[in-house]
């Protein structure tokens, strides 16, 4: 089963995470055999696999480490993701990502809302098999109410031109930085550390999934579709303002303000504007130095982390560094 190639520097992660898609695969088996199959699409489609990735490695600072039980662990967290992509992707009518058809897209929304209801529970039967604690099953749950606030919050403030970027990092927080954090948690704390150790990893991964969602936006107003494996400039369209686009707003609403205000009715000649004006009222430069801050507070975090296991530490610190490399 191939993976990305990000792994081809982490080999012994890269059969960790090869043995989680096989697991994945392996709980997926339903008699609708449409919704299967747009189901394997997806697991199949490429995805990064950075969240059971950090799953994988805090599991490794435990004293009770299991591998099976990390690797399933991670495909529960994996599952949940993907749950949320696909349905993202309808609530988006989004027909690309990852440089191929979306699930919505290529089997009908009425495939895609069954696959996403199912990858949930494949999620939680994971956890109810593999889980030793039900305190990681009330966390997970506690954690996808917090992925739907932040969603729901980004419904709230669409078309909002006096967004302010506390609102936005509330958002990100719960709609992408809050599954980085629940993976480190689940994979500190299953494998036996301390809840001490357990909240710190939480707390690095929130920094992570923060700073990954930031280099996300980003990348649309620096970087072209195929680049980057989704529609550029979707958000912005959709009434979604986000950090780079906020700053150029606090630099300059003059120039930006006539455009965000036409609302649906802004065409693709308007979105490719305000990409320009993004651009020369430093909305890149100041949304990466915010990126910057947060991956060093968990570069920081990570280097004070004790642990028997350097090279585990090393590879935490590696990773999470390369993820800048996407805007560098």
């Amino acid at each position: 089963m191939k993976i990305h190639k990000l792994w081809n520097d982490y080999p012994d992660l890269s059969k960790d995470l090869t043995a989680t898609l096989v697991l994945m695969e392996k709980n997926i088996n339903l008699s609708n055999k449409d919704v299967e199959k747009a189901i394997l699409t997806m697991i199949h489609s490429g995805g990064k696999l950075l969240r059971p990735a950090y799953l994988l490695l805090f599991s490794q600072f435990g004293k009770d480490y299991d591998k099976d039980k990390a690797i399933a662990l991670a495909a529960a967290m994996e599952t949940l993701h993907t749950a949320t992509l696909i349905h993202d992707d309808i609530v988006d009518e989004a027909d690309i990502r990852r440089n191929l058809p979306t699930v919505q897209s290529q089997f009908g929304k009425d495939v895609a809302v069954y696959a996403g209801d199912y990858l949930f529970v494949s999620c939680f039967k994971l956890l109810a098999d593999y889980a030793s604690s039900l305190k990681s099953i009330q966390l997970n749950a506690k954690s996808m109410e917090k992925i739907l606030s932040g969603e729901l919050g980004q419904m709230d403030n669409r078309y909002d031109t006096s967004m302010t970027i506390d609102r936005y990092l509330a958002n990100i927080s719960g709609k992408t930085a809050e599954l980085f954090a629940l993976s480190c948690f689940i994979g500190a704390y299953e494998s036996g550390c301390s809840d001490i150790f357990a909240n710190k990893a939480k707390q690095i991964g929130s920094s992570i999934g923060i700073t990954f969602q930031i280099i996300d936006d980003i990348l649309d107003y620096s970087q072209t579709a195929t680049s980057i494996g989704k529609p550029v400039l979707e958000d912005v369209k959709q009434g979604v303002y986000s950090l780079p686009l906020l700053y150029a707003l606090k630099n300059n609403s003059q120039a930006l303000l006539p455009y965000l205000e036409k609302r649906e009715q802004m065409t693709d000649q308007d979105a490719e504007k305000v990409f320009q004006l993004v651009q020369e009222n430093g909305g890149i430069e100041a949304a990466q130095a915010l990126a910057e801050t947060h991956t060093n507070k968990a570069l920081k975090e990570i280097s004070k982390l004790s642990t028997t296991t350097q090279t585990v530490k090393d590879t935490l610190y590696a990773l999470t560094k390369q993820l800048l490399t996407r805007i560098q």
